[in-house]
């Protein structure tokens, strides 16, 4: 006799003939067949359906739930799944509807958004292509938010994927905004912290669809399940969006389908736009002063050992409490960047990944050598003349530790993959900084010492390294700002790549600052020392001299200042494509 029982896992036919029954089990036992047991089984293991079958029978479901059902998974992602939204672009019709309600329920500031609509165009004049573009967080495999985070504000939900912003740990460093391609993460300055989408998980955990997805009157976003390693092989062949950010870098999970192809030449409505970016003065200030106070203690240690610790040990102290001064003034003003200053401690708890904790505790250990190391020279007098001996020690593992703190400076904006700051741009702006900084102020350093100073040794020691100074200085503000120059190149070019658009930024909405960039560092970098070359010709008076070397410092600091204040403002930003700001 044969039963024929519908339902998940129960498609089988069941048969009261023994030796078929032993045959199915595989030679196991034989045992009595209980129907009812069965069947009592099936009504504890309901599927998805009649689970939603009798919530909607006990009136347990939202209001709205019948127009949004299907665009909601009905289980959790399993091992190797996540979370993705998904667009269907032949839907999107761009009412930003979806901007509307996201903004609503999650209480936004006026100007706040955590999901834009953009648009792309192409096409010919006679079959134009006009296509809208929602988009939000893409909750990436790999989130350059959450690793460049240096307190761990973010976490990724290990089942269902989605990347959440922890608004209690963040300290509002601002540099996840960098690091992300797509300019997820947005500044809130009142707050003082970054926020971002979060997929609205709390709604998806009671079953509830995201703001976004219930508001989209043509139901174009869903809520999908992805395979992961599906998203690292679609990444591999760029199928995501005409002239977005590459997919390798984060691998975003967001699916963009539509029936149409894209033509060839579709590129987003703000293609050929570029606009100035966030200065972020603080870090301007930091970066420059962080620099120059390592070039400065490099410069002394590089003196020492093309003259002689003799003979330059008449500087030292003044050279070493400079260059300190510098270094504490940079690591002040970096606090000013950060939204929450007060829990800056927290800096370096993304020590395994983030460039930034790497940077605070470098520069951390940095200060506290070159605070040793000027101790040092003001205690290894007659009185201590024991001390004298750890000079030179310390004075290496001041400069060691300067070398690291500028290479990790040098990362936290490669690791952002924006051509401006590429890794071989940012190291040569950067290096050179430091080098030509560091000349500077040891040269003020030197001239001051021998205007004001009666002692012999100070004048033996600026008419020995006061022209090797000069000369050296001249050659790296020319190497430097002839690097800088060089950006102007793209111009030539048709193709509107990001570094054509610094371009031309830097000779547009930014000439000004580029103009008075440039007139600074001819004047400190090459006319400057030009001068003091000649004073040792033609000795000029004391006056005249110490006028001479102060405008030489402020020239060059003051270009070093607004060329890092164009690294930052002519950046062309990676952002989705169509999205205007």
């Amino acid at each position: 006799m044969n039963f024929d029982v519908e339902g998940p896992d129960l498609n089988q036919s069941y048969t009261s003939d023994p030796a078929s029954s032993v045959a199915q089990r595989g030679g196991a036992p034989e045992q009595e067949f209980d129907l009812i047991s069965l069947l009592l089984k099936e009504q504890q293991t309901l599927t998805a359906i009649d689970q939603f079958a009798k919530k909607y029978d006990a009136d347990q479901l939202p209001a709205q739930s019948r127009y949004y059902t299907d665009l909601i998974p009905s289980a959790t992602p399993q091992a190797g799944e996540q979370y993705a939204f998904g667009v269907d672009l032949d839907r999107c019709s761009g009412c930003k509807a979806c901007v509307t309600a996201c903004h609503s329920l999650n209480g936004l500031d006026e100007n706040e958004t955590w999901r834009d609509v953009g648009l792309l165009t192409g096409g010919t004049n006679q079959d134009p292509i006009y296509q809208h573009v929602t988009t939000a967080c893409h909750h990436c495999l790999d989130p350059g938010c959450m690793q460049a985070c240096p307190v761990n504000a973010y976490e990724k939900d290990p089942v269902t994927g989605i990347v959440r912003h922890l608004d209690d740990q963040c300290i509002g460093c601002q540099y996840c905004t960098l690091a992300c391609p797509y300019d997820v993460p947005k500044y809130h300055s009142k707050k003082g912290i970054v926020r971002k989408c979060d997929m609205c998980s709390q709604r998806l955990s009671d079953g509830e669809a995201p703001a976004c997805v219930q508001a989209c009157p043509h139901q174009a976003i869903s809520i999908n399940i992805v395979s992961k390693e599906q998203v690292i092989a679609d990444s591999e062949i760029d199928q995501f969006l005409p002239a977005a950010p590459d997919p390798q870098h984060t691998y975003p999970t967001t699916t963009y389908k539509s029936k149409k192809p894209f033509p060839r030449n579709t590129i987003p409505a703000d293609y050929y736009s570029a606009s100035p970016q966030h200065a972020h003065i603080p870090l301007v200030i930091m970066l420059v002063l962080t620099q120059l106070s390592v070039g400065a203690f490099l410069t002394s240690l590089a003196l020492e050992y093309f003259l002689s610790a003799e003979t330059t040990s008449v500087m030292t102290r003044m050279s070493a409490t400079f260059a300190l001064f510098f270094g504490l003034v940079a690591l002040g003003a970096s606090t000013l960047h950060l939204g929450r200053p007060q829990y800056a401690f927290r800096g370096i708890l993304g020590l395994k990944h983030s460039w930034l904790s790497r940077e605070i505790l470098a520069f951390g250990v940095f200060s506290n050598t070159a605070m040793a190391y000027a101790l040092l020279t003001w205690l290894s007098g007659d009185s201590y003349a024991n001390l004298k001996a750890w000079q030179p020690l310390a004075g290496q593992v001041v400069g060691l530790t300067g070398i690291i703190g500028i290479f990790c400076s040098i990362m936290i904006y490669v690791f952002t993959k924006r051509e401006f700051w590429s890794f071989e741009s940012t190291l040569i702006k950067f290096g050179l900084t430091a080098v030509l900084l560091g000349i500077t102020s040891t040269l003020f350093t030197l001239y001051l010492l021998g205007i004001f100073s009666s002692l012999p040794e100070s004048k033996l020691l600026a008419a020995q390294a006061g022209p090797m100074l000069a000369k050296a200085l001249i050659v790296t503000a020319v190497c430097k700002l002839a690097f800088e120059a060089s950006i102007f190149r793209y111009l030539l070019r048709r193709q509107n790549s990001p570094l054509k658009r610094s371009a031309l930024l830097m000779s547009g909405e930014l000439s000004n600052v580029t103009l008075a960039r440039f007139a600074c560092g001819i004047l400190g970098g090459i006319l400057m020392p030009a001068f003091l070359l000649n004073h040792q010709v033609q000795p000029l008076h004391t006056l005249s001299l110490f006028i001479i070397v102060s405008f030489l410092f402020v020239a060059n600091l003051a270009g070093e200042l607004l060329e890092r204040y164009l690294f930052f403002s002519a950046v062309a930003a990676p952002r989705m494509p169509g999205v205007l700001r």
